[in-house]
């Protein structure tokens, strides 16, 4: 891998990590640094959501008392200059879900672009 897909794939993880953050995801200055303005994402519930719809469940304002995403199975792919595919195994307190992402290099940085959740036994 090129430095430049290594630092791609890297921003891309940082980015994923930040968004599964109790603290992040309270902020809705945080988590919309992180979002494409045509972020979409298929829920593993099957619920279609887009930038407005997520920030109304994500940014209530207060810190969750949760335990965090606990993450495995991180994989990274550089699809394109500028398109890097995340996928990961996710368990949030026993919701367990296989997770794919798509994040690309915009003006700003990179931009998670979309999101998909599949339950998983």
């Amino acid at each position: 891998m090129t430095d430049e897909s290594e630092r791609a794939v890297q921003a891309a993880i940082d980015g994923e990590l930040r968004l599964l953050d109790p603290e992040v995801r309270a902020s809705p200055a945080l988590v919309l640094e992180l979002l494409d303005p045509e972020f979409t994402e298929i829920g593993a519930s099957g619920r279609w959501w887009d930038v407005e719809s997520i920030l109304t469940v994500t940014s209530g304002g207060t810190v969750s008392s949760e335990s965090p995403v606990k993450v495995s199975k991180m994989s990274a792919t550089v699809l394109a200059p500028g398109i890097v595919h995340l996928t990961y195994f996710a368990d949030n307190q026993g919701r367990r879900a296989w997770r794919s992402s798509l994040w690309r290099l915009t003006e700003t940085g990179w931009r998670l672009y979309f999101h998909q959740g599949t339950l998983a036994s």
